[in-house]
């Protein structure tokens, strides 16, 4: 209950932090309910001495200039009515639009250990339910403010014409307040639990959107389909619990001021019949009483959606709050203007709270070397691959490049300054030039093509209908496995790393284009020191030198053709490789995963 609270307590000073820059719009809109507020207010007496004044005594000039009067003040109402909305929205607007690049800024910079172990149909709900429920409340806000003060100035007014009607009336409030508190006590953990279970059901979506092939692969629609009907029954219920309890609630806050509508009428009619009261002043009482119903479902919805804003501003804060473990360390340096040797010394790794994947790991690149790791899966390759451009950090040991320790330079520079080619290729929905192009949005379409031809995609691109400026679906997946390797590679190329990785890079390639790849590979390395991952033969013949590993260790080093003669396990490993290794017919298919920890 302590963490729920601090939580909300967090929830409402992020919303705090995201109104504070637009305090100006605020004090405005703040103004202009006040006007509002007056110019409400004013009407209802303004025709109650018309009735007085001018009605009951029969003067026509009297009336006319009240009504007038009426006419001006609606016209301030009218004019404060658009400048205090537009205010409420402006600000929401403002606010929501800061939360939400506040939010994914931040996502970009949390390390891969929390992305994962984070649930994506959680952060989802959490960028868009999450910072809506806030929009609307901020909106709610300065509107509801304006609606208190109206009922505050209205009660004021009504103790002014009738103290005994007033107090019959109010009588009513402590009624009120008791519910709304009640309520509020009530509707807070029902619009927590409501979150979570958009979160869940957004995670089911997304999941399966994402992973439609494996969805169709394997006949799994109904799977799937049950489990979002789990999750949309559990949104279900829980919404309609909130239902409820908004249903017992609200036509409350609508029968106090009907009740106090009939005390007017019994009692306040008996007043005009004694001479205490005016016509005028009874029928401006009535429509006061009825200006405090607005204000009092305004209140009522604020109560309901400020606790499903505080939650969804607690669960936003929740990640905002969460510090990135890889980051710059004080006085950090731009990479190093060296031949680009890298040295691991000793390093040890475990991805979380798991066994290491690494343990005692020495090996050096010289600048310039191309080094192919080989090994089992499992043996640590692609973790390797991972821990030098600082996706995790070591446990134990350092790695060096050109002498400086990767946690001494900044994050930024050392990532700038390492290409990366993965065997599960990501595309954006975007054209080919700009996947291309994706590390140098600028670069011109002459670099671009000759990035392209060097990772052999020119041909095929040429060939697409609107060539390079071909927009490609989601991920890439019209395009086959292979053309996706392809224009990853070109990616990379067009970058102009100091330190190229290629993580099985050929892996998904059509045999009758790998020796032109692996050729343009071989140009594109030249100079640049090269860590590879590899299984098959063609692309082992890439490196300089080959590392076979086993068990987070090193185990051999020597060329190729050495580690054939000397080592029994390099011929078993490349043995399972050659067996394993899919057929590359360049139709389209998932390359796989290559961020399994251990891989």
């Amino acid at each position: 209950m302590d963490s729920e609270r601090a939580a909300r307590r967090a929830g409402w000073r992020l919303m705090y932090e995201a109104i504070r820059p637009q305090r100006s719009w605020v004090i405005g809109g703040v103004v202009a309910g006040f006007l509002w507020t007056g110019a409400k207010v004013a009407v209802p007496l303004l025709a109650a001495a018309a009735i007085d004044e001018g009605i009951v005594k029969g003067d026509t000039g009297v009336t006319v200039r009240f009504v007038l009067i009426m006419l001006a003040v609606g016209v301030v109402q009218a004019i404060c009515t658009g400048l205090r909305r537009y205010s409420a929205f402006r600000i929401a607007l403002r606010a929501e639009t800061n939360l939400r690049q506040r939010l994914f800024a931040h996502l970009q910079r949390l390390h891969f250990a929390f992305h994962d172990e984070a649930q994506t149909g959680q952060l989802m709900a959490r960028a868009n339910t999450d910072i809506q429920q806030i929009e609307t409340v901020v909106i709610l806000l300065p509107l509801t403010a304006a609606s208190t003060l109206t009922m505050a100035v209205v009660i004021g007014v009504l103790f002014y014409y009738s103290t005994g009607l007033a107090l019959m009336v109010l009588a009513l409030m402590p009624l009120l307040q008791i519910a709304a508190h009640r309520f509020s006590h009530k509707i807070q953990p029902v619009n927590l639990a409501l979150q979570e279970e958009l979160g869940d059901l957004s995670g089911v979506v997304e999941e399966t959107i994402s992973g439609i092939r494996v969805v169709k692969g394997f006949g799994a629609e109904k799977v799937q389909a049950k489990a979002l009907d789990h999750e949309a029954d559990s949104v279900l219920t829980r919404a309609l619990d909130a239902a409820k309890l908004r249903a017992n609630f609200l036509p409350l806050v609508d029968l106090i001021p009907t009740l106090a509508l009939v005390a007017i009428l019994w009692y306040g009619g008996h007043q005009v019949i004694d001479g205490k009261l005016q016509v005028g002043e009874l029928v401006a009482f009535n429509s006061l009483v009825l200006m405090l119903i607005w204000p009092l479902r305004m209140l009522g919805m604020l109560l309901a959606q400020a606790s499903r804003a505080s939650g969804g501003g607690g669960r936003i804060h929740e990640i905002l709050a969460t510090d990135s473990a890889i980051t710059d360390r004080p006085g950090a340096v731009s990479m190093p203007d060296g031949p680009g040797e890298i040295e691991f010394v000793g390093v040890g790794f475990g991805y979380g709270t798991g066994p290491r994947v690494i343990e005692g790991l020495d090996l050096t690149l010289r600048g310039g070397e191309a080094v192919a790791l080989v090994g089992a899966t499992g043996c640590g390759k692609t973790t390797v691959a991972r821990l030098l451009p600082r996706f995790y950090d070591v446990t134990a040991g350092q790695i060096l490049i050109d002498g400086v320790d990767i946690r001494e330079i900044t994050v930024s520079k050392l990532r700038r300054g390492i290409g990366i080619v993965f065997d599960d290729t990501f595309l954006f929905s975007d054209s080919i030039r700009e996947n291309i192009a994706f590390a140098e949005p600028e670069a011109p379409i002459d670099e671009v093509r000759r990035a392209a031809r060097l990772a052999g995609a020119d041909g095929f691109i040429e060939a697409l209908p609107d060539g390079y400026d071909t927009v490609i679906g989601e991920h890439g997946y019209s395009l086959s496995g292979g053309q996706r390797q392809r224009i990853a590679i070109a990616r990379a190329i067009l970058a102009d790393p100091h330190v190229l990785i290629l993580d099985d890079a050929t892996s998904a390639v059509d045999p009758t284009k790998e020796h032109e790849i692996r050729s343009a590979l071989k140009e594109v390395m030249g100079g640049r020191t090269t860590l590879i991952i590899a299984h098959r033969p063609a692309t082992i013949a890439l490196a300089d030198r080959v590392v076979l590993m086993g068990e987070g260790r090193v185990l051999a080093v020597g060329t190729h053709q050495e580690l054939l003669a000397s080592s029994e396990r390099y011929r078993e490993v490349l043995a399972h490789a050659e067996a394993d290794a899919p057929p590359s017919d360049g139709s389209p298919s998932d390359v796989g995963a290559a961020g399994v920890p251990g891989a």
